[in-house]
């Protein structure tokens, strides 16, 4: 038998056996031949996206992303009177995490205030699904 079958049937052997006995060989097996030293090319490097696109800059007004006029209770809560739905529900949830009014046990469910019950219909509970299909009446067409 060749030297290198030996090894590589000493090799396959070393799979199957236990793994103590199977660490030793393969230990003496590659010990006796040694690779050779391989020089490392360095990596080129990668040329940077460019950030100065202007579709990047400009938001976007569209869809979510558009400023609609709102309702004047919804104008009240946000102090503004046009805003997007994105901006509004972002107002929104700042004003359930300062004021606490997450339910502990389900941080889905939101507790109702006086404020919020204007905005929401009266609901003394809302899910946090729920609050976009609630704004929508809030949000005034515009043709």
């Amino acid at each position: 038998m060749s030297s290198v079958a030996a090894m590589v049937f000493r090799g396959a052997r070393s799979l199957l056996a236990p793994a103590s006995r199977a660490t030793s060989s393969l230990v003496s097996a590659r010990s006796t031949k040694k690779p050779a030293a391989k020089p490392k090319a360095k990596a080129k490097p990668k040329p940077k996206a460019k950030s100065d696109s202007p579709a990047k800059k400009t938001p976007r007004s569209t869809g979510i992303f558009k400023v609609t006029p709102v309702s004047p209770v919804l104008a009240q809560f946000l102090g503004t009177g046009e805003t997007s739905r994105t901006d509004a529900i972002k107002g929104i949830w700042t004003y359930i995490k300062s004021h606490d009014l997450q339910n502990p046990a389900d941080k889905r469910e939101i507790f109702c205030d006086e404020t919020l019950k204007l905005i929401f219909e009266g609901k003394d509970k809302v899910g946090f699904l729920e609050i976009s299909k609630l704004l929508s009446p809030h949000f005034v067409k515009t043709a």
